[in-house]
């Protein structure tokens, strides 16, 4: 498969994903604005969410998807599916005792991750329900990313890329239409998450059943493939953990801040995922069964290439994504966020917040692509060792920004900007100090013509974008047409620039995965 084609289809996915995320997004930002409910579910979903992203996207895909790769292409059909089922059992078995143990520790856990809500006797309540309704999405969700891992091997990326559909669309029919029948209504969004969760769950299994890839129950701890991904794993926990433990501190600090803190980190946050969904994450897809394959069949030098293809269209398509929402941040966050309960003023509050991400969205998105160039080659201590430093920054980051120079929330985001970039360089250096990465001709060139073309799009969207106060006074009709006029107008630009200076699609077109 084309790995431009592939790219497409799986950024396809996460686009139609990230648009209903912001029409979810738009729809509880209308129902419950920057409200202590609406910060109390932020905390409460947060928390399965993070151990998610440790168990199942983070650790368990890093460590699972290699090694599966290498099965697959060396060992043959019977040896991989039994590898699938004994992975599967395992995997079920932890996660639903780590759910119901984290159910039973609910309190004790949102005294360590929001310690500021023990100050409000219901806030903190309402936390500790709403936690515990979410808690087992951590077990629908590591299968889902069982699931996902199994079927991009098999080179199957759209289904994957399309399931968090299903839980955009939960949120938003439990928002608009259960919320009522709740007390509090904020409950209708903790079982929405449930709901979500089976529904990507149960719309994995037929896919795996065509392939002859649906696990069946069959636990053993003696299958050398179980052993080999537990033993990465332990640092991949560490590494995942880090980082999740960083989003975590962050939290700690912001419970402390003025009420609706959390929201504007969060609404920031989520606008920020999307081209980070939409480029990193789906770059790291690809990429990482790619480049397995390409260590598993010792071919060094198509891996540096691949590397090299991921890193340049990280830059040809981050940076303009990341100037336009740092010029756009009203504009974006007016249109689709200040409706009913969401004020001109959390708007504002949340631009200053996204400002601050918008230095790391670059960083964020290279730390995606360079990471899988280490755990394709089943590295995994080294981006450990990048993370260890990068928690270290991000915190001492933290207490500069917030108790020495009082910036507030910008400053948890600021932080986590900051740290990105320096994970990223240090992750680029131990890739060339490691001989794994050469990088191609003509960098200097690329770079400076992407520079050019930004500065064109720039001087384009400054001129075009009009004062902020317009936009918080403008109807919503009239919002969404000039919105739409300025990122048309600005892709064309930087678009047609490229192409005056040369660039062309074909460029991209030449990796394949074989």
């Amino acid at each position: 498969m084309n790995l431009l084609r592939a790219l497409a289809t799986v950024s396809g996915m996460t686009l139609l994903s990230r648009v209903l995320g912001f029409v979810r997004d738009a729809v509880i930002a209308h129902i419950f604005g920057a409200s202590m409910a609406n910060d109390a579910f932020v905390v409460a979903f947060r928390l399965p969410n993070l151990l998610r992203r440790l168990f199942a996207e983070g650790a368990f895909s890093q460590a699972f998807v290699p090694i599966l790769a290498e099965y697959k292409n060396r060992q043959g059909p019977q040896a991989t599916r039994l590898l699938v089922d004994h992975v599967a059992s395992l995997l079920f078995l932890v996660l639903l005792g780590v759910s119901l143990l984290g159910m039973l520790l609910t309190p004790w856990l949102i005294y360590l991750t929001a310690p500021g809500f023990a100050a409000d006797t219901e806030k903190f309540a309402l936390t500790v329900s709403l936690t515990r309704i979410t808690f087992p999405y951590i077990l629908f969700m590591s299968l889902v990313a069982l699931a996902a891992g199994v079927l991009n091997t098999w080179s199957r990326f759209a289904l994957p890329a399309f399931t968090p559909v299903l839980l955009n669309l939960s949120f938003i029919g439990m928002a608009l239409f259960a919320a009522p029948y709740f007390d509090p209504p904020v409950m209708a969004l903790a079982w929405a998450v449930v709901l979500g969760g089976l529904l990507q769950l149960s719309i994995q299994l037929p896919a795996l059943a065509k392939i002859g890839m649906l696990p069946r129950f069959s636990f053993s701890l003696r299958d050398a493939g179980v052993n080999r991904i537990l033993k990465l794993m332990a640092p991949a926990v560490l590494g995942v953990s880090v980082a999740q433990i960083s989003l975590l501190i962050n939290t700690v600090f912001a419970s402390f801040l003025p009420v609706g803190s959390v929201s504007w980190l969060y609404y920031a946050d989520r606008l920020m995922e999307f081209p980070a969904g939409l480029l990193g994450a789906a770059l790291g897809t690809i990429l990482l069964p790619s480049l397995a394959k390409c260590h598993a069949d010792a071919r060094q030098e198509e891996f540096s290439i691949l590397l090299d293809w991921g890193l340049r269209l990280t830059l040809l398509l981050t940076l303009p994504a990341a100037l336009a929402m740092a010029l756009l941040g009203v504009p974006l966050l007016s249109t689709l966020f200040q409706h009913g309960a969401f004020a001109a003023a959390d708007v504002l509050q949340t631009r200053n917040a996204l400002l601050a991400y918008c230095l790391g969205l670059t960083g964020l998105i290279l730390v995606k692509v360079l990471a899988p160039g280490f755990y394709a080659r089943q590295n995994i201590r080294t981006p450990v060792k990048i993370a260890i430093i990068s928690l270290t920054v991000t915190q001492l980051l933290n207490l500069l920004f917030i108790f020495v120079l009082d910036m507030g929330h910008p400053g948890l985001a600021l932080s986590i900007s900051l740290a990105s970039a320096l994970n990223a360089w240090l992750l680029y250096r131990g890739l060339r100090k490691a001989g794994s990465y050469q990088p191609q001709a003509d960098w200097a060139i690329f770079c400076s013509k992407l520079l050019l073309a930004l500065a064109v799009m720039g001087g384009a969207l400054w001129l075009g974008v009009g004062k902020e106060s317009d936009w918080l006074q403008m109807a919503v009709p009239q919002k969404i047409s000039w919105l739409a006029g300025l990122c048309l107008g600005g892709a064309a630009c930087y678009f047609a620039t490229l192409a005056l200076l040369g660039f062309r699609l074909g460029d991209f077109r030449r990796r394949s995965m074989n």
